[in-house]
């Protein structure tokens, strides 16, 4: 993780999110943290990231998700050269190149 994002603050964040326990909780908490716009931009970038690792073109995520070409590059670089944060919850999901296995494997 990049060092300087690494404070006693953002620490405080994420175990405030790690407490979180539902969608509902995470609805409440995340619509007083984030702005609708600042939301909607992460969940756009999950979503390139699932459809990049499901094989999808820029184009085609580009047209399904409306994410510009600079955001899906730059979802690429972090799924390429970045912490694995994504991956590691694909992963924790059950999720592999795009798809839910039935056994969660």
């Amino acid at each position: 993780m990049n060092p300087k994002a690494h404070t006693s603050e953002v620490d405080h964040l994420f175990e405030a999110v790690l407490s979180l326990r539902d969608l509902d909780d995470c609805y409440r908490f995340f619509s007083d943290v984030c702005t609708i716009k600042e939301l909607l931009s992460m969940a756009q970038r999950y979503e390139v990231a699932l459809m990049l690792d499901a094989g999808l073109t820029y184009l085609d995520i580009a047209e399904k998700t409306g994410a510009s070409t600079a955001t899906i590059s730059r979802v690429n670089r972090s799924l390429t050269y970045g912490e694995d944060g994504y991956r590691l919850a694909f992963e924790r999901l059950g999720i592999h190149k795009g798809r839910k296995t039935a056994d969660g494997e």
